[in-house]
């Protein structure tokens, strides 16, 4: 264990005899990013029937954010701006990674083209660990990475892009419990109440958390829960919302499954923290969990927002957002200022003694300590695709709230500056602009009673969009 209690440098490290001892400046960062996690799945988010007593246990000695945003409303897009700290406009990877290079191929009639598929993490990118690993910090992954073409099988990690190639020293690959390992095996049933499958990939990073560590570290723990398939082998879980979800609840046999999901999730979440507080580290580290995007619109309601994973209304990137640090972070603290998956690289580098150039986030941990302040910028996504891909013609028109559809998503971008968002869809042109003080479900456009505020976001939404060199959809050639 290294000590806190010496006096500080500059740099945040200080000198006992000839080994670095560092301060209370350079916390531990532990990042849980789950996967396709609603807004509104989270008991301490208001969810009625879901038990998340451990996420909501680290709202309550942390801060829960309300108003916290994923970077893209899709996994890959989302991943790559949290690790480099930059949108995914800037990026130029806005979709989920493929086999191989190429265009979308839409099952049914659209009327632009979209930009081809990114591949790869440019190596170029310095991601959080490369930073961190410059500040003297120790970094480590585990679980879902999905920033490589798919190698040898699906989410394979490749040999040149994988997490040890953009800056993790440590990292290993393993599916865990996940529906992904099972293969053609469906695993014995669990019957026994409150027991949970093993996760190897869940104890390799509570592992990791309980050795003996000389260096302040970064660790990020990529779950693959609540991605489909949706599947549980808990039938006391299945059981238990069987009798829990009314009867008369939409898409009811889904739900009970993902619910059983999403508890799983949480009990994982639990092994984490507990790891954390059986190697006496809670004090000195700080722990951030969050979602890469929406829920997915069969099996979370995402209500009361609008929209789901792959589309930019509330529903697709407003995710559960939460951060513990003690002495650091007040308790039950609750803020409404908005914050974005890409603002964690800057955030994290502070903390680490060092400085973060060229990026699109910035630094919000003057928030800790003041819950309302303002951080006076504006935010940005970019999604200049189609989706789904595979069915679009049979997906629904209407983007709507909890209706557990799949909707046809256009290309569009969105900016958020204060309470006032606008969404621009590029088939038209056409925008919509919404105030979330008083209508989070995106129900009444703004476009003709506020002209003035429209035409101003959506000519700094281009702009900022032109100055990033953001790739546009263009229109399809006769």
């Amino acid at each position: 264990m290294f000590s806190r209690n010496l006096f500080v440098l500059s740099c945040g490290i200080l000198l006992w005899g000839s080994a670095p001892v560092f301060s209370a400046a350079s916390p531990n960062l532990v990042l849980i990013l789950a996967d396709d996690l609603a807004w509104s799945d989270v008991g301490c988010y208001g969810h009625p029937w879901h038990e998340t007593p451990h996420i909501d246990q680290l709202a309550n000695e942390g801060m829960k954010f309300t108003r916290g945003y994923a970077p893209a409303p899709i996994c890959s897009a989302s991943r790559a701006s949290i690790l480099t700290g930059k949108t995914t406009a800037r990026l130029n990877f806005e979709f989920v990674t493929k086999n191989e290079a190429g265009f979308q191929n839409i099952e049914g009639e659209t009327s632009l083209k979209a930009p081809p598929f990114t591949l790869n993490l440019p190596l170029e990118e310095k991601t959080i660990p490369e930073y961190l690993n410059d500040l003297g910090y120790q970094t480590a992954f585990f679980g879902k990475w999905h920033l490589n073409q798919h190698h040898q099988r699906y989410l394979g990690w490749s040999p040149t892009h994988g997490p040890k190639s953009q800056g993790f020293q440590i990292a290993e690959e393993d599916f865990g419990s996940h529906p992904y390992s099972w293969g053609k095996q469906t695993p014995k049933e669990i019957v026994t109440k409150g027991q949970f499958p093993d996760d190897s990939m869940i104890d390799r990073a509570s592992n990791y958390l309980k050795q003996k560590h000389d260096q302040p570290f970064f660790l990020m723990v990529s779950m693959f829960h609540v991605h489909t398939p949706v599947k549980t082998e808990c039938q006391w879980l299945l059981d238990k919302y069987e009798r829990s979800i009314p009867s008369d609840s939409p898409a009811r046999k889904r739900r009970v499954t993902y619910a059983a999901f999403v508890e799983t999730l949480d009990h994982y979440v639990g092994n984490l923290l507990t790891a954390i507080d059986a190697a006496n580290l809670a004090e000195e580290t700080l722990v951030v969990f969050l979602s890469d995007n929406g829920g997915h619109p069969e099996y979370a309601t995402n209500a009361p927002l609008r929209g789901s994973k792959w589309n930019l209304y509330e529903g697709g990137i407003r995710v559960p957002f939460v951060m513990r640090w003690p002495g650091q972070i007040k308790p039950g603290t609750q803020s409404e200022t908005p914050v974005i998956g890409y603002d964690l690289l800057p955030t994290f580098v502070k903390l680490a003694g060092g400085s973060a150039n060229k990026v699109d986030g910035i630094d919000i941990s003057a928030v800790f300590k003041n819950s309302d302040q303002d951080l006076d910028r504006s935010l940005i996504w970019h999604f200049p695709y189609y989706h789904p891909e595979r069915g679009y013609k049979h997906a629904i028109d209407e983007i709507g709230i909890g209706d557990f559809a799949v909707s046809k998503t256009h290309p569009q971008s969105a900016i958020m500056q204060g309470d006032h968002k606008l969404l621009y869809f590029y088939e038209q042109p056409r925008e919509e602009l919404y105030d979330l003080s008083d209508d989070r479900g995106e129900q009444n456009s703004l476009t003709k009673s506020r002209p003035a505020v429209s035409n101003k976001l959506r000519d700094q939404l281009l702009q900022q969009l032109r100055d990033q060199d953001a790739r546009f959809p263009t229109k399809k050639e006769d």
